[in-house]
């Protein structure tokens, strides 16, 4: 009996969930790259194949023009530098994952550097843009600009942000970390272990990932305290004047400098203080502490958001996902100190 039939134009999403396989299984069975025989076994080549025959999957214009290489070409675009800089060891695992799917996609990539910086901002839409070289592009960024997500959408060009972002006038596709999740994860363990007054160290607000983050500590504490990062000394003041047995640093750095500043001052961590950090570090902070928290799926992100472009270039929907996060057990959490 021939699978389901979806009543919508078929994607390769839609065979590879059928077949039970990886849409990137799909894309070598469907492209014939000369790799899929080593790599595929046999039956499952066999199985792609029959669940395209009965469903009556053809790939559409768009796709077929990326299979015969005639095109094959997937920008990147990003808003902070991303090497060599500071934060080049944060953003590499993101574009270590968009190499190796597009890889697997027979795709080439474009890093798109010509965009100008003005006033602190570099912008995908500038006077001699090379946008439309691409099929379609993957943004990468802390903040990504609003006006070039609205101008995305409406201009229908496929795209997909690494990283969960507003709509902005549509749907902004884009391929995230579950921060609320994560970070309410945190809170739990920590309330568990009798911590009753838990603060968070960071803005909150700002870009999403910031807004996301608080979001999860504030649903997950009957009382919410916020307190404003800042120099190192400054937050061990106010961190200490709280009155407060465990700290979530929104940045690894600050948990970092607070941790420092308070061993100076005779505060263990975590005997008298737990210290927890909501992700990996976006600047160089070097230390030897092991800090309990999460770590952010970002190489899987990037291999995800070239997933999900292709199926864009190829006719599909634009998608929202979020992918969960790895807790690190770490040595900053204990029990509260009665």
């Amino acid at each position: 009996m021939p699978p389901p039939v979806p009543s919508r134009r078929l994607t390769q999403r839609d065979i590879a969930r059928l077949a039970g396989v990886s849409q990137t299984t799909v894309s070598l069975v469907l492209n014939n790259r000369a790799d899929a025989e080593s790599r595929i076994p046999a039956e499952t080549r066999d199985r792609v194949l029959r669940v395209i025959q009965e469903t009556g999957y053809v790939a559409d214009p768009a796709a077929r023009r990326l299979a015969a290489g005639r095109n094959r070409i997937l920008g990147v675009f990003t808003y902070e530098p991303v090497f060599p800089s500071a934060t080049g060891d944060f953003f590499h695992p993101f574009l270590i994952g968009i190499e190796e799917c597009a890889e697997q996609r027979g795709c080439d990539l474009l890093l798109f550097t010509s965009a100008p910086t003005v006033d602190g901002r570099k912008r995908v839409y500038h006077q001699d843009h090379r946008l439309r070289l691409a099929d379609g592009c993957v943004l990468l960024g802390r903040e990504l600009d609003r006006e070039d997500l609205a101008r995305l959408v409406a201009e229908d060009y496929p795209f997909v942000s690494v990283g969960r972002r507003d709509d902005a006038g549509g749907t902004v596709p884009y391929v995230g970390a579950d921060y609320p999740a994560a970070v309410g994860e945190l809170v739990a363990r920590t309330r568990a272990m009798g911590h009753e007054r838990v603060a968070y160290l960071g803005h909150g607000r700002g870009p999403e990932s910031y807004v996301d983050r608080y979001r999860g500590y504030a649903e997950s504490v009957p009382e919410p305290l916020r307190l404003d990062p800042g120099e190192p000394a400054e937050m061990a003041e106010r961190v200490l004047a709280a009155g407060v047995t465990a700290v979530l640093a929104e940045e690894y750095a600050d948990g970092v400098a607070l941790t420092d500043v308070l061993g100076r001052r005779g505060v263990s961590v975590p005997g008298d203080l737990s210290v927890l950090t909501l992700g990996d570090p976006t600047r160089p902070a070097p230390t030897d502490v092991d800090f309990t928290g999460f770590r952010i799926p970002r190489r899987e992100m990037g291999r995800q958001a070239v997933e999900d472009l292709t199926e864009l270039v190829e006719g599909g929907s634009p998608v929202q996902r979020l992918l969960p996060c790895e807790y690190t057990e770490g040595a900053t959490l204990a029990p509260v100190r009665r």
